[in-house]
């Protein structure tokens, strides 16, 4: 009998307690291969960066009381998935987790995160694919911190995993973005949900006194939850407190009727 086989990445980088927790609940799903950046990589999108060496180190982690032998790609998290598809797994993965990541990635913004990025280059190679957030004050972002509890969200990550890969999405869902908002347990309710209309997040500019002074752009968290549909992501994470579950296309042509805005277009 032929063995499921899991690619999972993270773009909080390899040692990100988020990826040890995912791998730890898919482990029971089926052969786990990780393969994600050597480095911390949020904010990445689905960049394929020229200036990545595509370096793979093997390194040894404990996982479920066993040692496992992990990838470290020197390279962003899409760069991560592509290496282990045609690098390290045998075959093409039967499903491409891409997560737990520290913080949710809600809204307009969601191509920005790597975590859902990597999950988009997985499922422009044919693969079922989930990107998986967990709610988080932006501080804990950047960060390993233990105080973050993965366990509610590594089940869920486990749910929605198999829920992928024993049921055929229609033509048009690509992936799944699923965020689980903080203080969630097993018991807690999904909806499938739609992207809120919003930047969940603004661009801040950084405080310096002259343009040569190192200087990124930050963020904040910005969302506007009393005007967005009762089935937006947003809403159903930060005022329904239940785990989001959207269905994301690949196919980013607007919805309209094409002939229609053709005619308007030559008017």
């Amino acid at each position: 009998m032929k063995t499921t086989q899991i690619l999972l990445t993270n773009d909080d980088g390899i040692r990100s307690p988020g990826l040890w927790a995912a791998a730890s609940a898919l482990a029971s799903l089926g052969h786990v291969t990780v393969a994600a950046p050597k480095e911390q990589s949020s904010g990445m999108g689905r960049s394929l960066p020229s200036t990545s060496s595509g370096i793979i180190h093997e390194e040894q982690l404990q996982i479920n009381g066993q040692i496992w032998t992990v990838y470290a790609i020197s390279g962003s998290p899409a760069q991560a998935v592509l290496h282990g598809i045609l690098d390290i797994m045998p075959h093409k993965p039967d499903l491409v987790v891409s997560g737990i990541n520290y913080g949710e990635n809600l809204g307009l913004g969601i191509t920005v995160s790597g975590t859902v990025g990597a999950a988009m280059e997985a499922a422009s190679e044919g693969c079922p694919a989930l990107a998986v957030s967990l709610e988080a004050h932006q501080q804990y972002h950047l960060s390993y911190s233990t105080e973050i509890d993965f366990s509610a969200a590594a089940h869920f990550t486990a749910v929605f995993a198999r829920i992928l890969l024993e049921k055929q999405m229609p033509n048009d869902v690509h992936l799944l973005n699923v965020n689980i908002p903080s203080g969630a347990a097993q018991q807690t309710l999904w909806q499938v949900t739609r992207l809120a209309r919003q930047r969940y997040y603004d661009p801040v500019a950084a405080t310096r006194s002259s343009w040569k002074e190192v200087g990124p752009v930050s963020y904040k968290e910005a969302a506007i939850l009393d005007k967005e549909a009762d089935n937006s992501d947003v809403v159903v994470l930060r005022k329904k407190h239940l785990v989001s579950a959207t269905p994301i296309s690949l196919d980013m042509t607007s919805r309209v009727e094409l002939e229609d805005l053709e005619k308007q277009l030559r008017r």
